[in-house]
């Protein structure tokens, strides 16, 4: 199965799908339960890179104006734009396990981003190695609720655009066969 778009119906279903992730990331949830990462991921894989470095962007900009600004955006957008980038890169040769492996990328890649920024730019932990190791003992159950979150909503949505894809494609066959 290739995951990534073939015409603009598949790229309209692709940015669909991104925005729907969008409004659930507004929704109630649990702590860091979000689709942000997966549509980041998935932007990379599905879209044309330009959409797909600019709409998971353009997705933590709308929705963080909406929940209220913080102070470490700048590293959660750039977190999300480097997870846009893994997808980009794994595009190719998308598979279920690339995928998978992208998914854990971005989960770690996002909490060892954003921790450090916590560590180095709040006063939240003593800036020494005691402190360091500390805040990310207290992220670790954030960092569970975002990996099951970013495995979730990965499944979520390349599953719906690979079922949706494969019935659009049988279903153009058909009717294209006397």
């Amino acid at each position: 199965m290739k995951f990534s778009s073939e015409n603009r119906r598949q790229e309209f279903l692709g940015i669909a799908l991104v925005l729907i992730g969008a409004v659930l990331r507004l929704l109630p949830h649990p702590e860091n339960f979000t689709p942000v990462t997966a549509i980041a991921l998935f932007s990379g894989v599905v879209l044309s890179p330009a959409i797909a470095l600019t709409v998971p962007l353009l997705v933590m900009i709308v929705t963080d104006m909406v929940i209220g600004p913080h102070p470490l955006f700048l590293l959660t957008w750039g977190s999300f734009f480097a997870v846009s980038l893994i997808g980009v890169a794994i595009k190719k040769n998308a598979r279920v396990g690339r995928i998978f492996l992208g998914s854990l990328s971005g989960s770690l890649l996002f909490f060892i981003v954003t921790n450090l920024g916590v560590f180095l730019f709040q006063n939240m932990y003593p800036k020494n190695f005691s402190g360091f190791f500390q805040c990310y003992w207290m992220a670790l159950p954030f960092f569970r609720n975002s990996l099951a979150g970013d495995l979730f909503f990965s499944a979520v949505l390349f599953g719906v655009f690979a079922v949706v894809k494969n019935y659009s494609v049988k279903l153009s066959k058909t009717a294209g066969t006397p």
